[in-house]
């Protein structure tokens, strides 16, 4: 019989059973992220600046060091320790309510000073960890705690496309939205994580990765229902794209 396992090094904590909700998409992404940081051979320069809400429990999974930041601000500390200790590869990860809402003036800053950081925003639409409340990215007509009819644009305003916000940035070099829909979307968004950190390592500047994954908690459906919403509704709104490579661009020169 073939052996399946597969050896994730160090940096992955297979020691701690995680507190994410069966379904929850924080798992495979946290996955990713070990994973691009192991085969860069970056985890003993890694720092992870970890938000509120379930993202912040992301770092009790890898064995690296890391800082929880105080709501919304992640952005902020990690332009303060990259500037402090530039030899580190410094990143940020929380979810769209962490990132999107409270710390969009943070993020958008951060970005626009062109740091070499690197952020990993998960965007499940909701407020996962407070009951599933309306976030900024919350898709139109979606049913939350806060939007029992469904969310109205008409006074809430339409989701927010994040990258769409940084495109015109020019010290943003890589940018990207991916998904955890498919296994072929996973697939492709272990590649965006790695060139993420890629970027950094190389000191090119800031990078981003939207990624887009169910939390079927929030949206109070069965796992495989979940993952159903997040292909069809949740992709066709924030469509997986690359907006920005300028890695190639460079490799190229």
């Amino acid at each position: 019989m073939q052996n399946l396992s597969k050896n994730y090094g160090q940096t992955l904590n297979l020691d701690k059973l995680t507190s994410y909700c069966p379904g929850c998409g924080h798992g495979v992404v946290t996955r990713l992220v070990a994973e691009a940081i192991e085969e860069l051979g970056i985890r003993q320069r890694a720092i992870a600046i970890v938000g509120i809400g379930c993202g912040g429990f992301s770092h009790h999974y890898m064995d690296i060091d890391a800082i929880e930041a105080t709501h919304g601000r992640a952005p902020s500390f990690a332009v303060g320790y990259k500037l402090a200790r530039p030899d580190n590869i410094v990143f940020t990860y929380a979810g769209d309510g962490d990132t999107s809402a409270i710390g969009i003036g943070d993020l958008l800053h951060a970005a626009n000073k062109g740091m070499p950081i690197t952020t990993i925003m998960i965007n499940n639409t909701v407020f996962g960890m407070t009951g599933g409340q309306m976030s900024p990215t919350t898709l139109e007509g979606q049913v939350t705690t806060t939007t029992p009819k469904g969310r109205d644009v008409t006074w809430q305003g339409y989701p927010l496309l994040v990258p769409e916000m940084m495109r015109a940035m020019p010290g943003v070099k890589f940018l990207a939205r991916e998904s955890v829909a498919t296994a072929k979307h996973i697939m492709h968004a272990k590649k965006s994580i790695r060139k993420a950190f890629e970027c950094q390592v190389r000191g090119l500047g800031y990078s981003f990765v939207e990624m887009i994954v169910p939390c079927p908690t929030g949206l109070k459906k069965s796992v495989r229902d979940s993952y159903d919403w997040c292909a069809n509704q949740m992709n066709g709104y924030f469509q997986p794209q690359i907006f920005k490579d300028e890695m190639e661009q460079n490799n190229a020169d």
